[in-house]
């Protein structure tokens, strides 16, 4: 950690994010279900969750086996932390594209692990949209190969900046210091094995990953050939990444239960489950970052243009698992019954249906967590851009709505009326993404609409906010 009182900001990171700013909100924000005189509605949460009563981690009376393999992955855990949080600056760089060079040479041998986990979930009847989040290819391996070469060279953000002098002569600084060990729940992709466990890393923290069952395979090959090999390598200690050996959703419980060890924990997945984690850390004092719903939004305006709406459905539709993905199709009433066959062809030739009024479900049910029937897209009339984007931010989680117009004062309307995360003209939601939007992967989307960091959360998120005060120079 450099020095108290030296450059303040080389990089003028202060102004790009706040740090150590309390993370808030849903996902890609916690967002639970209420009901509204007649109809259900959506009503975000804060993410960050705190209870005034704080189990500590010997007074827990649940000891099952699942809950002691929990805690004791979580010691060994926060026993590495302050090895991370001390090494020299570039070990962490270097253990992450040590990383990187074990993945592109054991390639062969993880894609043969990961096809072990591809069939037994075709087994046991695993739908097409998540079968392809499981699935590992030369590329995606290569993908994430670049993804950590490409965070290795980032540079490290300062660490503490001047922020005053007082009256009496003090010298106030803040300062920005690791978690300590953070843990992930996230869903059977193996991607976000390797994404997670490096922004934590790179945020000086050590990590304790809790995967869906049907990854595991994948994930323990991930952890055990890849990541803590290269940690050794660099010199850090191979404890600085945990994984939770167990299927089902006890060791996740756990996971969210051990504020004391694990004070904050990234929580991703399905919508359902994130919400009972998030409600079980609350319980516990611990912090939870909910991951837990999606859905790109599209409003196809009376200005678009034929070619615009085909390139736009088929971008936002080339995977169907991720939360990104076209859920929602709006057209502008008085072309609906031109553009909607357009939208139809291209859809089609994605082999995805159409959902069309009247609907017997919400307008922003997330197709991608609907198993067996992922490969939808609603579809509804709308009476213009400002119906478009109230319909869009009230009727889904907020994460991403695009507008398809020529007109840029239509565009710029739209643009100036949504409220949700991220919002595009004439570009796929699916550019709602870490690496695509920073360069950087990772950890999850905050879709909360509350001050802290929002969008997709990375390692520069991950930290604490402390004040120094210093006696007058």
């Amino acid at each position: 950690m450099p020095r108290l009182g030296a450059d303040p900001d080389p990089a003028g990171w202060r102004a790009g994010y706040g740090a150590g700013t309390r993370i808030g909100g849903a996902r890609d924000g916690c967002v639970v279900r209420g009901t509204d005189p007649g109809r259900r509605r959506r009503v975000r949460t804060l993410t960050w969750v705190s209870s005034s009563t704080v189990t500590g981690p010997d007074q827990n009376a649940t000891e099952a086996p699942e809950f002691a393999a929990v805690r004791e992955a979580a010691q060994r855990a926060r026993a590495a932390a302050p090895a991370v949080r001390a090494a020299a600056p570039g070990v962490v760089d270097e253990a992450l594209r040590a990383a990187a060079a074990r993945i592109r040479d054991g390639a062969p041998e993880l894609l043969e692990i990961n096809a072990a986990d591809v069939e037994a979930a075709e087994r046991n009847g695993m739908a097409a949209g998540l079968l392809d989040r499981l699935r590992l290819t030369e590329e995606r391996l290569a993908g994430i190969a670049t993804q950590l070469e490409v965070l290795a060279a980032t540079p490290e953000p300062p660490t503490e900046w001047p922020v005053r002098t007082l009256e009496t002569g003090e010298r106030v600084f803040e300062r920005r210091i690791p978690v300590g060990v953070i843990g992930a729940v996230f869903e059977a992709r193996p991607n976000v094995t390797v994404d997670v466990a490096s922004q934590v890393l790179k945020a000086r923290s050590a990590a304790v990953l809790r995967t869906g069952s049907a990854a595991l395979r994948s994930a323990t090959a991930l952890v055990e050939r890849i990541l803590r090999p290269a940690l050794a390598e660099a010199g850090l200690p191979e404890s600085a990444v945990q994984l939770v050996p167990l299927p089902g959703h006890a060791g996740a419980e756990a996971l969210v239960g051990l504020p004391d060890l694990v004070p904050l924990v990234v929580v991703r997945g399905s919508g359902e489950v994130t919400r009972k984690l998030s409600m079980l850390g609350a319980t516990a004092g611990t912090r939870v970052l909910a991951h837990a719903d999606g859905g790109g939004v599209l409003y196809l305006d009376a200005s678009a243009s034929e070619a615009d709406v085909v390139r736009l459905v088929t971008d936002s539709t080339d995977r169907l698992g991720v939360c990104n993905r076209l859920n929602l199709l709006l057209i502008d009433r008085p072309v609906y019954d031109t553009l909607l066959p357009v939208a139809r062809a291209a859809l089609d030739a994605r082999g995805v249906a159409l959902s069309e009024p009247p609907h017997t479900h919400r307008l922003g049910h997330e197709w991608a967590l609907d198993s067996g029937a992922e490969a939808h897209v609603t579809v509804a009339p709308v009476d213009g851009p400002d119906e478009a984007a109230d319909t869009a931010a009230r009727e889904t989680s907020g994460l991403a709505a695009t507008i398809c117009a020529s007109d840029e004062a239509v565009a710029q309307r739209f643009i100036d009326r949504y409220t949700g995360t991220g919002v595009f003209w004439n570009a796929t939601s699916r550019l709602l993404d870490g690496y695509k939007l920073l360069g950087l992967p990772e950890t999850g989307i905050n879709v909360d609409q509350t001050p802290g960091p929002r969008g997709p959360v990375t390692y520069r998120d991950l930290g604490l906010r402390q004040f120094v005060v210093l006696p007058p120079a």
